[in-house]
């Protein structure tokens, strides 16, 4: 079995198995013609749960054989132009060869002993995206698994933030308060169209869901700040203390950007921490021509990127940034196994310090491989186009007479759904847009997300890929209207 490990004296198995699996995977994407096949669960399941795990293949083209069966052939491929479903997007060259890089290498990002060469790069990294969004001279930050991890990250540090200077002038003002008596006490303030991340943090950290404050938006799906401001000042009034205001650029639904400057007033006036949840909208940071977008994020306390949404790298590829990294230390501990104190007093770079992972990938190789080869502007571009097209499939959707869109896209998503002529029940009319989207999934011919909005039931592109055109967004909208009519059609004959 030695025969598998990966050393010098199987390089040239490694070679071959490597570039085997690579031709496997780049016939399927030149001969993708749909989204995904429309296989069903019922269908796949006994295939993959056939297999027994205890009798291997022994050959990597044959185990290649079968993964086309349970994986290539009905994996869901985010490159397809029709793919307008989630937050997912097509990936770069440059990106997906640093993945074949730090799979073999396999560097750990926790210790410096671990990762060398690694940890420089992305702390580089970390240092180039702050300066990016603008955070200052003190800033700092770590490479997270995804948008959740990053929120959870910066709440954490908030809350712990919050505690140690509401307990300092709680004592300066001679009265002692425990942390165990403040947390009940701590409230987090986000815009109803925000994240769950927050209310899930809200629950982990110790705080409970009721701690976070939904703050009603305006028409366009913005957190409405006069609301905000009244609900800051009623906490106050109520003994309570505001822990963080968490703005949002790029919600997940609808892509709208909280108006951060106002945000950061306010936070400021309450001695609230600013976190902005970039996860979809960090894209713009490298924007050659909508940076200004994002004004006001560099007056944030920490800000969460998702290089994997908008940066077009491969999952996983997340951050979290801060202002100041002394902030960080609320995270750290030391084990002397792994990162003794004395380390630290000795300037050695150890990444565990500032993270709430131990063992975690090389994943910041991802962006340095785009960045080098693409650069920022490259990157940027991309990220433009499919901005431009959610423009247009606004103009195409509303002027529609089937369908109802919501709001003009800041960024790339367009929620929208079929309206049908005449005196049709409005829960006939929810079930209808339900089912056009499990039509069209089942189908395979394309994927679109769906959501709620006040109650209702709607349809959602997202945007993420360039190759898309207004074309494939036509053909989409015409299926969906498709199902809807056949789905309509069927239940009122029924009716009647």
């Amino acid at each position: 079995m030695r025969s598998h490990l990966l050393n010098e004296t199987t390089a040239d198995l490694y070679r071959r198995s490597v570039t085997e699996g690579v031709a496997r995977v780049a016939a399927k994407l030149a001969t993708t013609e749909r989204p995904h096949t429309g296989i069903s669960v019922d269908e796949l399941a006994p295939v993959i749960n056939g297999i027994d795990l205890d009798r291997p293949l022994g050959d990597a083209a044959a185990v290649l054989d079968e993964l086309e069966d349970v994986y290539l052939r009905d994996a869901v491929y985010f490159h397809h132009p029709r793919y307008l479903g989630h937050l997912n997007c097509p990936v770069v060259i440059p990106a997906v060869l640093g993945e074949a890089v730090l799979a073999a290498v396999n560097s750990s990002l926790d210790t410096w002993d671990q990762s060398i060469g690694g940890t420089l790069i992305e702390r580089r990294l970390v240092d180039w995206t702050a300066q990016r969004i603008g955070l200052g001279p003190a800033a700092d930050g770590i490479f997270t698994s995804g948008g959740s991890q990053s929120n959870f990250h910066a709440l954490l540090l908030a809350r712990d933030e919050a505690c140690r200077i509401v307990m300092k002038r709680e004592l300066a003002a001679g009265r002692e308060l425990t942390k165990a008596e403040l947390l009940p006490k701590l409230r987090i303030f986000t815009s109803e169209a925000s994240h769950f991340s927050v209310k899930k943090s809200a629950a982990m950290l110790g705080l409970g869901y009721e701690a976070v404050i939904a703050v009603p938006v305006d028409r366009n799906r913005r957190m409405d700040t006069s609301v905000l401001a009244l609900e800051l000042e009623e906490c106050a009034a109520e003994g309570l203390f505001p822990m963080a205001v968490v703005a949002t650029a790029g919600t997940t639904d609808f892509g709208s950007i909280d108006p951060l400057p106002e945000i950061a007033r306010l936070a400021d006036e309450h001695c609230a921490w600013m976190h902005v949840d970039a996860a979809y909208g960090c894209g713009l940071l490298a924007s050659p021509t909508r940076r200004h977008l994002l004004d006001g994020i560099e007056r944030a306390d920490s800000v969460t990127v998702d290089y994997h949404k908008s940066f077009f790298q491969p999952v996983s590829s997340s951050a979290m940034l801060v202002r100041d990294r002394d902030t960080l230390k609320h995270a750290t501990y030391h084990a002397d196994y792994l990162n003794p104190r004395r380390m630290a007093e000795e300037r050695i770079p150890n990444q565990v310090d500032k993270s709430i992972q131990t063992t975690r990938r090389f994943d910041a190789l991802k962006l340095w491989m785009t960045l080098r080869i693409m650069g920022a502007d490259g990157v940027g571009s991309l990220f433009d186009e499919v901005i431009d097209l959610a423009a247009a499939g606004w103009d195409i959707i509303d002027a529609d007479p089937r369908f109802e869109v919501v709001v003009k896209p800041q960024i790339s998503t367009l929620v929208f759904r079929y309206v049908p002529g005449g005196d049709v029940p409005k829960e006939l009319v929810d079930e209808a847009n339900l089912h056009a989207r499990k039509a069209l999934f089942a189908s395979g011919e394309a994927v679109v997300a769906g959501t709620k909005v006040d109650g209702d039931q709607y349809l959602k592109f997202t945007l993420l890929n360039p190759q898309t055109t207004t074309a494939d967004i036509t053909a989409v909208l015409d299926l969906l209207a498709a199902h809807a009519e056949q789905f309509l059609g069927e239940s009122l004959a029924v009716h009647r």
